[in-house]
């Protein structure tokens, strides 16, 4: 008789596993939620369009950096590799600038460069600064910061962004280049240690952790409310690649509407569907750590002795 009561209760622990489905289930469900009840699409478009003004003044940058390195042609076939990520319309804009900076005299590179610092400086300031602006935003920030505040933060990111970015692209760069060099294959089957898109996912879930965790409110956001809403964004970022290739190749075909310039139409979805998913880690970020606390929370009532 004990023993089929016992059997016919679940435990705290039981409870606790059955709960945990439902709870992150609804958190979804808010996140979802928080980010189509506020109107973040003018944050999207803002961030979108100056971003697009400063990936190419980004890529001659790093075209100036890399010839001063390497061989200008090795470099741009190795870029050509982490292009693979954007859709094939997309990457057509990077494979024509590649192909143009590679055959550009190592002069004149150097001094596109030193204009593309400015121009792309100010273009990516600026998105950075709707970007945090959106994610602030998102997470009702009760308590934003000032002018000068705001603008170093979003400087802060940037550089801080850039530095990540460099630091990942000579890591992925220098490991194809020592492989192809010296025919070195450590763990030779491990094909997705040479992939483009490890790198990538890798790269986004911690920049983005760091953001939602640092840079979205005044207070840091725990832990693992940020690594879950990075890993969320990165997981949307590289699905938003995938899919939008499937999208315009086989479903919508752009060219027969936008004619010459469906290309930039389709590199400023591309864009506004990555913007979306960081948005939507910011607002997954927040619910998470609204349930965390919520559930630490009951935990601590739980354990109170009765009075």
């Amino acid at each position: 008789m004990t023993m089929r009561r016992r059997l016919g209760r679940p435990s705290a622990a039981d409870r606790d596993l059955l709960d945990w489905p439902r709870l992150w289930f609804s958190t979804f469900i808010r996140a979802l939620a928080r980010l189509w009840g506020r109107d973040v699409m003018l944050y999207t478009g803002g961030v979108s369009f100056f971003m697009m003004l400063a990936i190419f003044p980004a890529l001659a940058i790093s075209m100036g950096l890399y010839s001063l390195l390497s061989d200008p042609t090795q470099a741009a076939r190795q870029a050509e590799a982490a292009a693979r990520i954007l859709p094939h319309a997309a990457r057509v804009i990077f494979q024509s600038e590649l192909m143009r900076l590679s055959h550009a005299p190592t002069g004149a590179v150097s001094v596109q460069s030193g204009v593309a610092l400015l121009i792309g400086g100010y273009a990516a300031h600026r998105g950075f600064k709707a970007l945090l602006a959106g994610l602030s935003f998102i997470h009702d920030e009760d308590k934003p910061r000032g002018f000068v505040g705001f603008n170093l933060l979003a400087l802060a990111v940037l550089v801080a962004t850039f530095f990540g970015l460099a630091m990942l692209s000579l890591a992925f760069f220098g490991f194809r280049i020592l492989g192809d060099a010296f025919e070195l294959r450590p763990l030779r089957g491990a094909l997705w240690l040479y992939s483009e898109w490890t790198w990538a996912s890798a790269g986004m879930w911690l920049g983005m952790s760091f953001i939602y965790r640092y840079a979205m409110s005044r207070e840091p956001v725990g832990w693992r409310a940020s690594a879950l809403g990075g890993l969320a964004a990165a997981g949307l970022c590289i699905f938003a690649s995938w899919g939008l290739g499937i999208y315009v190749e086989q479903i919508a075909h752009l060219g027969a509407t936008y004619g010459s310039v469906a290309t930039v139409v389709i590199f400023l979805i591309w864009l506004s569907w990555n913007v979306n998913a960081i948005f939507f880690g910011g607002a997954l970020a927040t619910e998470a750590e609204i349930a965390l606390d919520e559930q630490a929370h009951m935990r601590g009532l739980a354990d109170r002795p009765p009075l």
